[in-house]
């Protein structure tokens, strides 16, 4: 996965969490991360080898649970909000300024997968990408693999080439303008919600669920290969936010050195 964040590519997840410290044990645990708290609203950053990972945040949202949020690249949030609500999808959030770092606006699409943009105006996103421990992959789940593929190409431009991993209908996704794919969408899963799922990195998947197990965490899906992927999990963190484990095939890219802080 590239940290160059071109148009519709992923550049920033975040974590809605009713306990930051908690979630912060959990994740420091599994992953190795630290929290920053050093925003005054009350949102922090987690941290891994100097370098940030995610943000997470109090829930904001009337009805809101605990999940990650998947933000993607985009010169003009408003564009896309109006673009996304034209083809079905909702405004959960209207464009919001963060400033000095950017503009976001929070989306579902059309059935009911929540996602977000994000206009770099001085964060551009993530400070580290596929590494250990870091995002590696998005994947949308479905019950609609047409109808949302005609969805996000239609607000973000994606290429995508079908493919069929575990023998379920999936497309894998790249940004409009060339690089490397960055995920993929697929049917859902009866025991994965239907939504964006991010993918963490890891050196050794079974290692890594077993120690989601010890810190309180859930396994929905044990790790199990997938052609041209690697070796997959699906878990939830103590407050039932899911997420998946990736052990590459080729293994997880190299650890980023120390960063600058933002």
């Amino acid at each position: 996965m590239s940290s160059d964040f071109r148009p519709g590519s992923p550049n920033w997840i975040g974590l809605g969490s009713p306990d930051l410290a908690e979630s912060a044990s959990f994740y420091g645990a599994v992953f190795g991360w630290t929290l920053d708290r050093s925003s005054p609203d009350g949102h922090g950053s987690f941290r891994r080898a100097g370098r940030t990972v995610a943000g997470v945040g109090p829930l904001t949202e009337a009805e809101a649970l605990p999940a990650w949020t998947v933000y993607f690249a985009a010169a003009d949030p408003a564009g896309v909000a109006a673009a996304a609500e034209r083809s079905g999808g909702t405004v959960r959030a209207p464009a919001a300024e963060v400033p000095g770092r950017g503009r976001s606006v929070r989306l579902a699409d059309p059935t009911g997968g929540r996602f977000a943009v994000w206009q770099d105006a001085g964060a551009a996103g993530l400070e580290a990408v596929g590494g250990p421990g870091a995002l590696c992959r998005a994947e949308l789940r479905t019950p609609d693999v047409p109808g949302s593929l005609r969805f996000y190409r239609g607000l973000f431009g994606w290429r995508s080439r079908d493919s069929e991993p575990s023998g379920a209908e999936c497309a894998a996704l790249g940004p409009a303008d060339g690089g490397a794919d960055f995920g993929a969408v697929a049917h859902v899963h009866p025991r994965v919600d239907a939504g964006w799922l991010v993918h963490f990195a890891v050196a050794d998947a079974l290692l890594a669920t077993d120690e989601v197990r010890r810190s309180g965490g859930s396994v929905l899906l044990p790790p199990r290969p997938v052609p041209t992927v690697g070796r997959v999990a699906v878990l939830a963190d103590p407050f039932g936010a899911q997420f998946a484990l990736l052990e590459p095939e080729s293994g997880p890219e190299p650890e980023p050195g120390p960063g600058p802080r933002r």
